[in-house]
């Protein structure tokens, strides 16, 4: 698969998402069998980066890449990036904690339940309002000092916060929503900002947390699943945004490929340096959304995307 940079750190064009295979989506359905066999067809497809975090489960979604990605051998054929900086409350409700202290237990918490000896992607998962940028990003730092990690990445930051992280330690990547009905990051100026600085963008729910590939409807959102509770998951909401889901598939129709495909492919095409890491843990998607890597959308295909309307409801 074609490889991009997040700064200095090669990836795949496209990477994996490993939320889903644990938390937030229909939980429930999800097949130790199949999730396994998804991760290990990413690998032969040439999917690379492998995005998880310690508070996906919470704590579960990292010894998933243990079990069926280091356990089956695989470490060396992957880039591991996972996360650091919110805290479970109750079952819904997440704090933030960026104290060094908290960043260097929650390193070898991770690392214990990944079993590796170093983390390739160490990002910091929301900046915390009670602790200077500055003093997060220098403990994590240090761990790359020490061998801990290698590389380091912001996720929902701010122009001002990854300039200030940077001047402590390069910043390789931002994280952040991106989609067809998520453009704020082009409108905040953060994804101008990385590419001026060599910063990787991680632009994660590209495919608008499903809504994006037409498969999605009210009814397919199951109770508990995070979605049920977002402003645009709702039916009216849904119903009102159908219009922007018509146009992605006018242009796929066109272009004899799937809405997925072109939502992916309109993501790759913002930057050099994005890359989209949609989740999944079926294969069935898996081999969908990495085919997109091949799609490439004519100047007729953005200006028709460019001039779908904007979501009726806010992300949340």
């Amino acid at each position: 698969m074609e490889q991009r940079m997040l700064g200095e750190l090669e990836v795949s064009a496209i990477g994996l998402g490993c939320m889903p295979m644990s938390w937030a989506y229909n939980v429930a359905d999800a097949d130790p069998a199949e999730v396994e066999a998804t991760l290990h067809r990413a690998v032969d497809l040439g999917i690379t980066l492998l995005d998880t975090a310690d508070v996906y489960g919470p704590f579960t979604n990292e010894e998933i890449i243990r079990e069926y990605v280091v356990r089956a051998g695989m470490r060396d054929r992957v880039v591991i990036a996972t996360k650091a900086g919110l805290v479970p409350i109750d079952a819904t409700t997440y704090g933030r904690d960026g104290s060094p202290e908290h960043i260097r237990a929650a390193c070898d918490a991770s690392l214990a339940r990944i079993g590796i000896d170093t983390i390739d992607l160490y990002q910091l998962h929301r900046v915390d309002p009670e602790v200077p940028i500055e003093e997060t990003w220098g403990a994590m730092a240090e761990l790359v000092a020490v061998g801990k990690v290698r590389y380091l990445g912001l996720s929902e930051a701010t122009a001002e916060e990854i300039l200030a992280a940077d001047v402590v330690h390069p910043v390789s990547s931002v994280q952040s929503e991106l989609s067809l009905w998520t453009d704020e990051n082009v409108v905040n100026g953060v994804l101008a900002l990385t590419e001026e600085r060599g910063i990787g963008f991680l632009a994660y729910c590209p495919l608008g947390r499903g809504f994006l590939t037409g498969a999605l409807t009210a009814e397919t959102i199951g109770e508990g699943d995070f979605r049920s509770a977002n402003p645009r998951f709702t039916p009216e909401a849904m119903a009102a945004n159908s219009a922007i889901v018509d146009g992605v598939r006018m242009v796929a129709e066109r272009r004899g490929v799937t809405a997925a495909q072109v939502s992916l492919a309109w993501v790759l095409a913002q930057g050099e340096h994005v890359v989209p890491i949609p989740g999944t843990k079926r294969r069935r998607w898996l081999e969908e959304n990495a085919a997109a890597v091949n799609v490439r959308l004519s100047a007729t295909d953005l200006a028709d995307l460019a001039a779908l309307p904007r979501s009726v409801a806010p992300r949340y």
